[in-house]
């Protein structure tokens, strides 16, 4: 039987490019804490911006996350019924109030 070769060390995780999977929320938010999608909703979540931004049928709406420290995001069937996971319970996306864009 031959000895076994030393296996090589594991090359530390790299943060993802947003080459690989592109942007499609305004660049002042910066990189969001999560981003994702499911069921033909995208989401992006910025906790110190404390936004929420779905996006869904080429419309994007965005939400304001007050001060809910948001650590998990569930989708459903479509946008109104994501729910939030934070450390204080779940929080529906429809119990947050939407922000209105200067432009529209």
């Amino acid at each position: 039987m031959k000895p076994m070769k030393p296996m090589k060390p594991m090359k530390p995780m790299e943060p993802m490019t947003w080459k690989e999977f592109p942007r499609w929320w305004p660049s002042e938010l910066g990189d969001p804490n999560a981003s994702g999608s499911q069921n033909g909703v995208q989401y992006a979540f910025f906790g110190k911006a404390r936004r929420l931004l779905l996006r869904a049928g080429g419309e994007t709406i965005t939400y304001d996350t007050e001060d809910h420290e948001i650590q998990g995001i569930s989708q459903a069937s479509d946008a109104a019924h994501t729910t939030l996971t934070s450390p204080r319970g779940e929080l529906k996306v429809r119990d947050l109030k939407r922000v209105v864009s200067v432009d529209g």
